[in-house]
């Protein structure tokens, strides 16, 4: 049986194992890390930033306890006080416009022997969407979940298409992923061994599967109309992380360290007022896809 400890100390090697991974892949860019504490637990924030590939990007690990505030005991339908929750969270916005950005969390949430699951995802958000790089990434989550259920990357493929999507805008985030909450024996079939061993198959599944990403487009040709897409793709981004995400919220609701929080959003992001793409353009063809439902694997 592990412990929330034993939890905490592997997601820290895979923080390690993923940093080792984004450095080779960018060859240039280094981490910077910043150890931080607070009124219980810390974490450690690493930064990398105007690399070869990779503009701004965060890879934090965090393990914190406190006292739930009662909005979020109202969410978790909870009359309980303690918790502690650990984790790693990425998120990594590419210079070059045809690099998809990319976001990874996993997570373990604990408020006591009863009360206790595991969460995550991972997710792509291309500023065009290339269907190749879209099912090869489907595919290489995909054959993560079937290593432990043939029900999860279906049930979990559907679960970040509605997660990741931006109501007022009425499209997805990007192309998705896998989305998964409050994963327990009951609900998985599966034990807290298999559990945890499948969370930590979902951080490493990362590194390969976006460094082909970055291998496969880090040296096209762009263009400054291209570019320009790309800030506004970020600006879509942003309105997801600040008005929807779960993670967002539960950090700054819980007096979490806000410059961690908010590593996730980009350097730069435009807005353009009523934009209209061209039609029959590349822009037209990656906003037909941002929609529920895709069958990319």
């Amino acid at each position: 049986m592990f412990s929330k400890e034993t939890i905490s100390e592997d997601y820290k090697i895979i923080q390690d194992e993923i940093c080792r991974g984004l450095e080779l892949a960018d060859g240039s860019a280094k981490f910077a890390e910043e150890l931080w504490e607070r009124e219980g637990g810390g974490g450690r924030t690493r930064i990398i930033q105007n690399g070869n590939v990779i503009e701004k990007g965060g890879v934090n690990f965090s393990a914190v306890h406190g006292k739930l505030p009662e909005s979020l005991k109202k969410v978790l339908k909870t009359d309980q006080d303690d918790f502690f929750a650990t984790g790693v969270s990425i998120v990594i916005h590419p210079k070059h416009p045809l690099v998809p950005i990319i976001h990874m969390n996993i997570r373990y949430f604990e408020m006591s022997d009863e009360v206790r699951w595991f969460g995550g995802g991972i997710d792509l958000t291309p500023h065009y969407v290339f269907e190749d790089d879209a099912r090869f990434f489907h595919q290489q989550l995909k054959q993560t979940c079937d290593q432990y259920s043939a029900e999860f990357y279906p049930k979990f493929k559907i679960w970040a298409d509605d997660y990741f999507y931006i109501k007022h805008r009425n499209e997805t985030r990007g192309v998705g992923g896998i989305f998964y909450d409050k994963l327990t024996p009951d609900s998985s079939g599966l034990d807290w061994g298999s559990l945890f061993a499948f969370s930590k198959s979902v951080g490493r599944t990362f590194v390969p599967a976006y460094a082909e990403l970055i291998k496969r487009n880090k040296d096209k040709q762009f263009t400054d109309a291209q570019k320009q897409w790309q800030y506004q793709r970020r600006s879509r981004y942003v309105e997801f992380n600040l008005v929807y995400d779960a993670g967002t919220r539960f950090g700054l609701e819980t007096n979490g360290r806000i410059e961690s929080i908010l590593m996730s959003l980009p350097p730069q992001a435009n807005w353009v007022y009523d934009f209209s793409p061209q039609p029959g353009s590349e822009e037209e063809k990656t906003l037909k896809y941002l929609k529920k439902g895709v069958d990319w694997a």
